[in-house]
Formats: C-alpha cells, structure tokens, sequence
C-alpha cells in the first residue's frame, strides 16, 4: 500500500504532504473513545512494518518546493514505528526549506530513543486530552501500564528540551474532559510548557463508539476557562453554527483580552455591526495581528494591554 497521501491543504500548518507509517491497518498504543477508525485491540508496536527504503523512495516521487509540511502520521500511533530514528534522518537530508512534523498522541515520550528521535523534527504536534487518570483512560483507553502521569512530566521535559515549532491538541468529548475542574487541570500543565499554539478540537468526523462532541460555542467557552496567557486557537469547525452576537467596543476588548481570535472565529461570533467596530479598532491601533505558524489571530496592542492591567 502508498505510504504517501495528499498534499492537504491544512488551516494549521499549511501545504501538508502526509506520510502513514502503518497504511495497511490501525496499529495503535491507544483505542480513542473519538477515533475515526474502527475500535482494535490496543498494541505497544507495530507488526506490519514498511521499510524506510520504501516510504523515502515514494516521498522523493512527491516532495516538491510547494509543500510547507511532511507530516509523519499513521493508522495508529506514529512513533511505534521501529525504524523512526532512521526514517527521520532520511527525510532530513531530502527535506531542503520543508518543515518536518509529526502528529502523536504523546504516550511514547518516556522512551528515551523516540524522545531523543523527535527532536529532529521541526515541528511536533503531542496530543492531551486529560489530567485525571480516571477521564484518560475513559477517553483515551491506553494500552496496558500507560499512565497519564508519567507521559505529563515527559512532555513538560520535552517542551523545555526541544528547538523546534510544538503544539498541543487538546480534544474534547461531552461529558467526560470538558467540565471545569478537567479544564482546569490541563490549563495548569499547559502553563509550564513552551509550547507555540494550543488547539482546542471535538469529534468532527464519525467516533469508533457512542459519544458525541461540543459545538462551537460550548468549545469557545471551554477556551475561556483556560489561562488567559496560553496561547488557544479553537482548531474544530464542527457545528459551527454563526453566534452573531452584538458587541460593544468595550466588549470587544474585553474578548481579545481574554482570548485572541481568528477572523473565522469572528465570522462566528461577531455581527456585521461588531465586525465593523473591530476594524475601527484596528484603525485607532487598539487591536493589531500577530502570526502564530499559519494562523492569524487579533489580539490587543500591548499599549492598550498595559492600560487595562492597571
């Protein structure tokens, strides 16, 4: 099977060339409650294994100077394929100006050979979905001896070690991590990483078992219990039915204040009236732009950030 797909145009990351290191069947460390692949037994390593010849022959065929990203995934876990050390540094000597990224669920940090691997990388996107050892195994349904404990202090160590771009995605399933003492709980951890972006998500696709995801404004008031200093971006469209509310300058304010938007989130929120407060905002220099990777959120200008910490 093709190691290979896309490109993918990804909001996040942009031109994304994506490379599956188990394209013939799920072989994962974890049984999501909210995968998108059929419920399987839970594994500590892969049994169908491509060799790194294969995918580097099949990568060379489609890396051009079009593509921002080489994003290593699988059907599964990524980093349980054996030969991800010298997958890596094969790909780092035909990458030219590509980026490198990897998205995991964060579990295989406390081995030393895949932690000391994925400092190669440019950029690295670790899943965490709870603190509590009771809602990570209800959600996340790890393989036998995991603990959320010990992945927790790896990738505070990783963020503190790595060089490169790393985001957390954080996905939410109704009733399980979105109440506020979970939120809580993950924004506290949240605030000892160095970590570039923070992506809120729920199920958007259709999950391996019965649960369901939050809309958009039940994600977007989730986001506001999380420290105000972390940066959050609400990653997940799903249900993302127009709010159109009214605000007020001062309300404006007090929103970007507390949490940075995209102009997607503001479609979402704002009325056309509001929109057009926001641009005179812009315009009186009270709001200005800031990039974070690929996105472009709004957020106050530090004069007017320091005026309203008095």
């Amino acid at each position: 099977m093709k190691t290979i797909f896309g490109p993918i145009n990804s909001r996040r990351f942009g031109s994304s060339l994506g490379i599956d290191l188990s394209p013939s069947l799920k072989q994962c460390n974890f049984d999501c409650l909210y995968c998108e692949l059929a419920p399987s037994a839970t594994t500590d390593k892969q049994t169908a294994v491509v060799e790194v010849s294969t995918i580097i022959a099949e990568l060379k065929e489609h890396l051009d100077d079009k593509i921002d990203v080489i994003t290593i995934t699988a059907n599964g876990e990524p980093t349980l394929y054996p030969h991800l050390d010298e997958l890596i540094d094969e790909i780092n000597k035909i990458k030219n100006g590509t980026q490198t990224l990897i998205l995991t669920n964060s579990a295989t940090l406390v081995d030393e050979k895949v932690f000391n691997s994925l400092l190669k990388l440019d950029q690295v996107k670790l899943s965490l979905d709870a603190l509590s050892e009771s809602v990570f195994k209800r959600i996340d349904r790890p393989h036998a001896g995991i603990e959320i404990k010990d992945i927790v202090l790896r990738v505070i160590e990783f963020s503190k070690t790595f060089k490169g771009k790393l985001f957390i995605e954080i996905l939410f399933v109704h009733g399980l991590n979105d109440t506020e003492d979970e939120i809580k709980k993950l924004s506290d951890v949240l605030l000892k990483l160095n970590v570039a972006r923070v992506d809120l998500g729920t199920i958007d696709r259709p999950p391996a078992y019965p649960v369901s995801g939050l809309s958009y404004k039940e994600l977007h008031n989730a986001s506001l219990l999380f420290d105000a200093s972390l940066p959050i971006h609400i990653a997940s469209r799903v249900h993302a039915e127009p709010n159109n509310s009214h605000y007020d300058d001062e309300e404006i304010l007090n929103t970007l204040d507390k949490r940075p938007l995209t102009m997607d989130d503001i479609n979402l929120l704002f009325d056309e009236e509001s929109k057009k407060r926001l641009k005179n905002l812009i315009s009186d220099s009270k709001i200005v732009t800031k990039k974070v990777g690929n996105l472009e959120f709004f957020i106050l200008h530090e004069n007017e950030k320091r005026k309203r910490s008095k």
